[in-house]
């Protein structure tokens, strides 16, 4: 920052947006709990196994992956009630360091981390629209652009993102209705798998055979490109630590989404409480659900199994078919009906997830733009009260990374980089009380020093396996970050 911003003298901070304040609560913890909850929770745990063979160590993944969720959301909580304007934590970052930091942020989230999973999910929803319609929607190409092959399934994908920007430019009351119906859809449905996963379960020989075992030795499997076992490596020590950072990448990404209510504090009523709230409730929610969602897997299924088995007990979660191990599960409750039903569930969830996504990631672009960091139009409200310009610009780019085919290695890429980014932001908050002594806190950090700190330790700790275990992906995702550094002087030159 060119010089250090009082409250008084910040007016990101102050002034009077224009955006409508909408959402209360509840529709807020929606916007939580439905951008967390897309369609990881029902395939993760598959490749979680194959990494750690052991019900202890996937329970503790899942256990640990909420505990370090909580305790980020617990720490913006802070950042939230002291800054509660529209662009969430591009302004905590802007707050506690300068706008490069901020702006890189706001960089990578518009080129790689928001548009990246609204594609990601969008493919999903498409790909489980695919099996109720597989004739219709599939992955096969109808449509070639140079050595890009097109398939229906993009094509669903980009529709989706059309339709829900398109819902979205009507206003915030509409997207919260999306938001609350679909979110509360799919809450209710995989507390119904859960609740029936339980009680088909408890009885059964997966259910004591996976618990007789809980504290197996971890081992992973290590596969090949058809799924044939090449190897299986007990762990310990070193090899162990390696294996639970590489596991966590799947259940974060699943858990992520979270700081997106932050995105939308212009626009919500009472933010100084309403935000830290929500924040609390909707990760706790999500965290519960997880956990709950696991433990009836493990009820159902055995963790080992045989890529070779012909069904669902005898493959196990360790090879559900396509990792769809919620499926798999289903299939114990519901038989040969698990397939449509499970797809109709996830259908529900990646299209409340996707709403979420789109809603919140145009007002950090809004944020951004007031400050000349981005295009100047995304700064302009439509006469509904959203920045349209930010809805459009964010549901093409999004489109583009849906023909590409290459959203999932985006994603793989910057899982580091994220991390990096909530460990600067929580880190502000040690800044900020040091910086801005007498600004007005409705609410502090929960914990404060230690939960903040440790939450630091621990993402720092994962970065760190993350450079070892899987260096060339984390090297990559610094790489993307750091291009925003040229494009920052850019902007600012021109």
């Amino acid at each position: 920052m060119d010089q250090t911003l009082t409250e008084s003298s910040n007016p990101i901070l102050l002034e009077e947006t224009g955006l409508k304040r909408e959402l209360g609560l509840f529709d807020s913890t929606m916007i939580v709990v439905g951008s967390m909850i897309g369609s990881g929770i029902f395939i993760v745990t598959s490749d979680i196994s194959r990494l750690l063979g052991s019900p202890f160590w996937i329970l503790f993944v899942w256990l640990l992956t909420g505990v370090i969720t909580l305790m980020a959301a617990l720490s913006y909580g802070e950042l939230a009630g002291m800054m509660p304007k529209a662009g969430g934590q591009y302004v905590y970052l802007r707050e506690a360091y300068n706008k490069l930091i901020g702006f890189l942020f706001g960089w990578t989230t518009f080129a790689v981390i928001q548009t990246g999973t609204i594609a990601a999910v969008a493919i999903a929803f498409a790909k489980y629209t695919g099996v109720l319609l597989p004739d219709l929607i599939n992955d096969n190409p109808v449509f070639h652009l140079g050595r890009l092959a097109l398939s229906s399934q993009q094509f669903l994908g980009v529709a989706l993102i059309a339709l829900l920007t398109f819902i979205n430019l009507y206003g915030v009351k509409n997207a919260k209705i999306i938001q609350g119906v679909f979110t509360v859809a799919k809450i209710v449905s995989l507390l119904g798998l859960i609740v029936l996963g339980l009680a088909f379960g408890l009885n059964s020989d997966a259910f004591h055979f996976n618990f007789s075992n809980f504290f197996a030795t971890p081992f992973q499997t290590i596969t090949d490109k058809h799924s044939s076992i090449l190897e299986v490596v007990k762990l310990s020590g070193w090899s162990l630590i390696g294996a639970i950072g590489g596991a966590l990448v799947g259940s974060l990404f699943s858990s992520d989404a979270w700081n997106n209510i932050t995105y939308t504090a212009g626009e919500v009523k009472n933010p100084k409480r309403n935000i830290p709230l929500s924040l609390f409730f909707g990760t706790l929610i999500v965290t519960v659900l997880y956990i709950l969602a696991n433990v009836a897997y493990l009820a159902l299924l055995p963790v080992n199994g045989n890529p070779a088995g012909t069904d669902v007990l005898s493959r196990g979660i360790m090879f559900a078919t396509n990792d769809r191990v919620a499926t798999a599960g289903a299939e114990i409750i519901f038989g040969s009906a698990a397939v449509i039903i499970m797809a109709v569930l996830i259908m529900v969830s990646t299209f409340g997830c996707n709403n979420g996504l789109i809603m919140a990631g145009s007002r950090l672009y809004y944020a951004m733009a007031k400050d000349r960091l981005f295009f100047k139009q995304a700064e302009t409200l439509n006469d509904k009260g959203v920045p349209a310009f930010g809805l459009i610009i964010q549901g093409v780019w999004a489109s583009v990374l849906c023909f590409s085919g290459k959203y999932n290695e985006l994603l793989d890429y910057v899982i580091f980089a994220v991390l990096i980014f909530y460990s600067l932001t929580i880190a502000g908050i040690f800044i900020l009380r040091k910086k801005q002594p007498n600004a007005e806190r409705p609410y502090k950090a929960f914990g404060y020093p230690v939960l903040p700190a440790l939450y630091i330790l621990l993402a720092g700790s994962i970065c760190i396996d993350l450079l070892v275990v899987k260096p060339q992906t984390s090297f990559i995702g610094l790489a993307i970050v750091l291009t925003g550094i040229p494009v920052y002087y850019l902007s600012k030159k021109n």
